[in-house]
């Protein structure tokens, strides 16, 4: 009998970056067996439309118990745990094609937003336990990372998890970019391990504080 297969994604560079930190933490993953299932990684275009394509044949290819969807946040100090996808396109830069849609729905029938269904709570103690920078996120964001969140959530069937980690840029990127942080490559492959061993050992959620003011 196969093993049952967690997904998951990360994106091609964009916006000028020659890496995105966020394929180079999911690739080294794949392959690994985990929990006794085993990952499988993919890589996702920066292009609205068809960066849900490749996700969608993904899981249909790969049927994962499990999906997380991970991209780069320039800018940010810590892995963010994203809480919420909301049904928006407004892209502030082009995509890879040059596509660069304006308050345009993800999906025209679509609700308003969709919540991760990961255990975000379980997953922050357990990053912060293994001393790894860690913290809730309530916006992914309007650009093909919150797309792709969207489309995620709309594409799961019942009883299949999914959710969408954003980690900062590697300490390579950061030094090109003057007082922005950098989070190396492998902390953050560290840290997806974790988020699939906890979510797989884990129901329900812990109730404990991590929201924001702002």
């Amino acid at each position: 009998m196969p093993q049952p297969t967690l997904l998951l994604t990360g994106f091609e560079p964009f916006g000028g970056e020659a890496v995105n930190p966020s394929w180079e933490a999911v690739r080294v993953l794949d392959g690994e067996s985990i929990v006794g299932h085993r990952v499988v990684a993919v890589r996702l275009p920066v292009v609205f439309g068809r960066s849900l394509e490749v996700l969608r044949e993904a899981l249909r290819a790969h049927r994962p118990t499990l999906t997380i969807c991970v991209g780069q946040a320039g800018g940010r100090p810590r892995i963010s745990l994203e809480r919420v996808a909301i049904n928006l396109d407004d892209a502030r830069i082009p995509d890879n094609e040059g596509r660069q849609p304006i308050d345009s729905p993800v999906d025209p029938h679509g609700p308003p937003a969709h919540f991760a269904t990961l255990p975000i709570k379980a997953i922050l103690a357990a990053l912060t336990d293994a001393g790894i920078p860690a913290e809730v996120s309530n916006s992914a964001g309007t650009y093909v990372c919150n797309h792709v969140f969207y489309g995620l959530m709309q594409a799961l069937d019942d009883g299949m998890r999914g959710g969408f980690v954003h980690i900062p840029y590697s300490p390579e990127q950061a030094a090109r970019h003057p007082g922005a942080p950098g989070l190396p490559v492998a902390m953050a492959s560290e840290a997806l391990r974790i988020a699939l061993r906890t979510t797989l050992a884990t129901r329900e959620d812990l109730r404990v504080q991590a929201g924001a003011e702002h």
